[in-house]
């Protein structure tokens, strides 16, 4: 049987705290170990439950949500509960797993809370082979914070990516996008079998390469280098793929 999600509301509404505990008793696989009306006092209590999700509002009298978020040293998934949409943007930041904006229905809830639920639950299977890694975590789309928003980028739109210091430039079919963030980070985002580093400011769309000659990727009218650091690992990829 897999394990339950351990949980906390923080909430200074007592309603709002009545709502969520009526929603998450209806929901089997989530196991409330308290209600508390600000981050202060479940800080003191956290270290010994490590509760697995927070549902956490924002505005709260003495310590607003999300200047606690990074106050946090072991971080459970969180799930903000508010009524304000304006914070969403600081939340994608914060890496905050969903925003639920008050009044919301038993529906949304519950479609965030399995969501986390299945996350955490396959994290707990037995180690996968890259090929079902690659069809459990393939998506269509990922979300970049490109300046004051969050832009949807289409995968498949994407042909390659360019290092500009802190910023990457991601060179799609239709546009140019510039936002901050790391290859890492990126990576972790991108399906694997789909891309890979070529030199250490440049990634490519593996289907969307026309020739590759003297360790140069011809990508339309494109020149994208390999370097000697990551042509091992690139030229491998490929050969799996012939």
């Amino acid at each position: 049987m897999k394990e339950k999600l351990s949980c906390y509301i923080i909430d200074d509404e007592h309603m709002a705290q009545e709502i969520l505990e009526e929603y998450v008793a209806k929901v089997p696989f989530l196991e409330l170990k308290g209600t508390f009306v600000s981050p202060l006092e479940a800080a003191a209590q956290m270290d010994e439950d490590k509760p697995d999700l927070l549902f956490l509002d924002i505005n709260m009298p003495d310590l607003n949500g999300l200047s606690f978020i990074p106050m946090l040293k072991s971080k459970p998934m969180i799930i903000l509960t508010t009524a304000y949409d304006q914070y969403a943007l600081k939340a994608f930041e914060l890496e905050v797993k969903d925003y639920l904006v008050k009044p919301f229905s038993f529906e949304r809830f519950y479609k965030g809370v399995l969501r986390l639920y299945q996350e955490k639950s396959s994290k707990q299977q037995p180690a996968a082979s890259e090929a079902e890694k690659e069809v459990l975590t393939e998506q269509d789309f990922i979300f970049l914070k490109v300046g004051h928003r969050i832009q949807k980028v289409e995968v498949n739109k994407i042909i390659f990516i360019e290092g500009m210091k802190d910023y990457l430039r991601i060179h799609t079919s239709k546009e140019k996008i510039m936002t901050l963030m790391s290859f890492a980070k990126l990576e972790e985002l991108l399906p694997t079998s789909k891309f890979a580093r070529t030199h250490r400011s440049y990634m490519v769309a593996i289907e969307k390469i026309d020739h590759i000659e003297k360790n140069r990727i011809w990508i339309g009218e494109n020149v994208i280098p390999i370097s000697e650091t990551y042509s091992d690992s690139f030229y491998k990829k490929l050969r799996g793929l012939i």
